[in-house]
């Protein structure tokens, strides 16, 4: 491995298993047209979906990854951060399939050593709600890509969705996805009558595979977490030892769905499940809204999430131990409308980012620590009142940068350095 690879990952990880994965759009700012069109009208061009993802590469060029309104998947990079420095999108074959780029589901690319790059998206599959997790593959950071493949053992046609990846620090490739063959297998169940009996599983399942070559090869699937929410983001964070942790929405007894932490790249055996949440939101549905998690300069890990506490939802912010516990009462983020933050830290600098929509227009707003989340400022970035997507952070050495694809353009701000 090369050594730079690991100062590189420990800076932070790419913005692909950034949390704040993207979000339906608005149903207020959904465009209609009325009446027929005149028999001269050209037909209009497919609108390019805005649900976009992006990272910087160990060379520190920036790389945008979306799905134009052909349903193609393509790469913008970048050598400095600006949105007039983007080059053109280039398409990247991935045959026939079908990519999901709506909610918080939409393709990835995350960078690891050799060089290696890899891009990642839900493939939708004939049944609803049921997907298959895909992945291309770079031997030359990202110059040409394989075709796609799926990257889990399990092929059923049932859910295996929302999937994020991430390189740690030794080069081992780690993929989790949303899973529902425990679910599925316990509603298959047979009594000693033969007769075919609907038994309770909360949610879905949490499971994961790694890749020690760059996606060329994968160990078994193996599960992370039973009783997942079944289609909220997954957020992943480096861990001080130089592996993964992961934060999700869970669905603890009853039914309350809030947030779980866990290690990553442990054996099954050896899992341990924290709970990192505490609003107790008694939900039977799933909100779609994941989490956002970044390491803490002091120890332990910064947190953001939505959920409704004592009746009141709203984005919220703490502090989490090593452990992944929580540390003091978490904070409403200062923007009653927030949706979606994020989070990013690097050494003293730490960024929560959010989208709001105020019934007219849409804005991205960010809270910025100089010292470590011991005090923020509130940031106005930017308004639009088109389709838009969630806002992405993202970090390269002691900076953090924002992108939001405001429909039309990608916004590109440096929030700190």
């Amino acid at each position: 491995m090369r050594h730079g690879f690991k100062q590189w990952w420990r800076a932070g990880l790419a913005s692909a298993v950034l949390m704040l994965i993207p979000a339906a759009v608005h149903a207020q700012m959904a465009e209609h047209q009325h009446g027929k069109p005149a028999k001269d009208a050209k037909p209009r061009p497919a609108r390019q979906q805005p649900a976009i993802n992006a990272a910087f590469s160990p060379d520190g060029r920036l790389w945008v990854v979306g799905v134009n309104g052909e349903g193609k998947l393509y790469v913008r990079t970048a050598g400095a951060p600006a949105a007039e420095a983007l080059g053109q999108p280039r398409i990247i074959d991935t045959g026939n399939d079908t990519i999901a780029a709506e909610g918080e589901s939409r393709p990835k690319i995350v960078f690891g050593p050799h060089p290696w790059a890899v891009i990642t998206y839900t493939q939708p599959l004939a049944k609803p709600y049921t997907g298959e997790i895909r992945m291309l593959r770079s031997e030359d950071g990202g110059v040409n890509f394989s075709l796609p493949y799926t990257v889990h053992q399990d092929r059923q046609i049932i859910t295996h969705r929302f999937d994020s990846a991430a390189f740690d620090a030794e080069g081992t490739l780690h993929t989790l996805w949303i899973d529902k063959r425990d679910g599925e297998a316990l509603k298959a169940a047979k009594t000693d009558k033969g007769a075919k009996r609907e038994l309770a599983y909360r949610g879905a399942a949490i499971y994961r595979n790694e890749s020690k070559d760059g996606g060329k090869t994968f160990g078994p699937d193996l599960k992370l977490a039973d009783h997942s929410c079944e289609c909220c983001r997954i957020a992943l964070a480096p861990d001080p030892a130089g592996g993964l942790v992961a934060m999700w929405r869970h669905v603890f007894e009853p039914n309350e769905r809030d947030h779980a932490f866990s290690r990553v790249g442990q054996a099954p055996a050896q899992q341990v499940l924290m709970r990192a949440t505490y609003d107790r939101w008694a939900l039977d549905a799933c909100p779609h809204h994941g989490p956002g998690l970044a390491p803490a300069k002091n120890g332990g890990y910064h947190a953001v999430w939505f959920g409704e506490k004592a009746g009141k939802a709203a984005a919220r912010y703490s502090l989490l131990d090593a452990k992944g516990q929580p540390k003091g009462s978490p904070v409403e983020l200062p923007d009653a409308r927030a949706e979606h933050a994020d989070v990013r830290s690097a050494g003293n600098n730490v960024v929560i980012s959010w989208r709001s929509f105020d019934g007219e227009r849409t804005h991205w707003r960010a809270w910025v620590s100089r010292d470590a989340g011991a005090t923020f400022v509130v940031k106005n970035i930017g308004a639009v009142s088109g389709v838009n997507d969630y806002p992405l952070l993202l970090s390269r050495g002691s900076e953090i940068f924002g992108l939001w694809n405001a429909g039309e353009r990608i916004q590109i701000e440096r929030l700190a350095d």
